[in-house]
């Protein structure tokens, strides 16, 4: 699957930061994982630190798939409205969503201070009404949120200009958000799992999978064979191949990042990342050496010569948006790229056992605009069936709901 275009900025600035050997002997363990990107690599940490032997293969080079094209905005915020979930779910449910989303950033963010080096750094987050239309929607949002004990603020059109010097009916600004280069974050989880004894293969195309009661088999294309006691799934948009019903769109998301930027410039955005009510929504946010990383414009073009052809267009596009909320914000695009994601009917994710297959078979689906949380939650969440106990988020981010 070619899930990139253009020149996405995290394999430029990071290139191949370790050699991981292709798949050439049979090996046994506990569980397999497909995927080594951010998702494969949070779930084999997690696995990994509870006693669970990993391998990990993907068919790639180590996050060059969708992880390395990923703006990695670490937020609670859900696509989807707290307002909506709860419309949907019940209150209960989607107070739980976005409050596992809450807690999934100190937990990245304690194994980024373990790792080191990846670039985290916590923000502030605001969520601005791109119409006057939309303030209504937002304040609604801000109540339900205050009332659950979420640290957000209310900023009215005045303090939105004062702070942040743009236009807008009304913004929530959220306390709790975060930044990572999830290309460095993977390569740096899976060479320590490699150098702790665990299996980690790149450019390792899986030929045949089987599963059944007792667990899985993987061949490779040389005929390499993997038996583990569980498989997880962790593919990213390929993995909706083994489902027999689709559960999420795949569309093209476009990106381009600056030169670094003087903080006074920055100003407010140099720690408060800054998104918008409209769909498909801008957004941006700073990298650690003081970069604009802009965002947005998604399609449903999914065929990749199209949204190859669309990168430096689409990029002129993004900063012209963002030149009329900064115009005094140098916004000349230094690397652009596209990406392939996969958008789901309610903004949650895919995690767990699928009706389609045994219990052996696990999904790590960390679809939406939240991936990186959402892998960080999926981790315990697919341990926690490995080990056959029940997890509180199985009900909303499984296939149960």
């Amino acid at each position: 699957m070619d899930l990139k275009s253009g020149y996405p900025f995290w394999a430029v600035k990071n290139g191949l930061m370790h050699a991981f050997p292709p798949l050439q002997e049979d090996l046994r363990c506990d569980v397999a994982i497909i995927g080594g990107g951010i998702t494969g690599a949070l779930v084999a940490d997690e696995l990994a630190a509870h006693g669970h032997d990993v391998a990990v293969v993907d068919q790639r080079d180590i996050g060059w798939g969708s992880t390395s094209a990923s703006t990695a905005l670490l937020q609670y915020e859900i696509d989807t409205h707290m307002v909506d979930l709860a419309k949907r779910y019940g209150e209960d449910n989607a107070v739980l969503a976005y409050r596992a989303c809450a807690d999934a950033i100190d937990l990245v963010a304690a194994k980024a201070g373990d790792i080191r080096d990846v670039d985290f750094a916590r923000m502030r987050s605001l969520y601005y009404a791109s119409k006057r239309r939309h303030r209504r929607d937002l304040e609604d949002e801000f109540a339900l949120r205050k009332r659950h004990g979420f640290e957000v603020e209310w900023l009215d059109g005045g303090r939105v200009k004062a702070d942040y010097g743009f236009d807008a009916p009304g913004a929530i600004l959220s306390a709790k958000a975060a930044r990572i280069d999830p290309y460095r974050m993977a390569y740096r989880l899976l060479a320590r799992l490699q150098k702790r004894g665990g299996a980690v293969h790149d450019r390792t195309p899986i030929a045949r999978i089987e599963v059944d009661d007792r667990g899985a088999t993987l061949t490779s294309n040389d005929g390499a064979t993997i038996k583990a006691k569980h498989l997880v799934m962790a593919a990213g948009y390929a993995s909706q191949q083994f489902l027999r019903k689709k559960v999420a769109k795949n569309r093209s998301s476009y990106a381009f990042i600056t030169d670094p930027i003087d903080a006074g410039t920055l100003g407010a955005l140099k720690d408060t990342m800054v998104w918008e009510s409209a769909r498909p929504y801008l957004y941006m946010r700073t990298t650690g050496d003081g970069r604009l990383l802009v965002g947005g414009d998604d399609d449903s073009v999914d065929i990749p010569a199209r949204r190859d052809a669309q990168v430096d267009r689409k990029a002129r596009k993004l900063a012209d948006k963002v030149a009329e909320l900064f115009p005094d914000v140098p916004l000349e695009p230094a690397f652009a790229w596209a990406g392939t994601f996969a958008e789901t009917d309610d903004g949650l994710p895919w995690i767990g056992v699928s009706p389609d297959h045994g219990r052996r078979l696990l999904f790590a689906m960390a679809y939406g605009g939240n991936g990186i949380t959402y892998s960080m939650l999926g981790a315990g969440l697919l341990r926690a069936l490995v080990e056959r106990r029940k997890h509180p988020l199985q009900g909303i981010f499984g296939f149960e709901r």
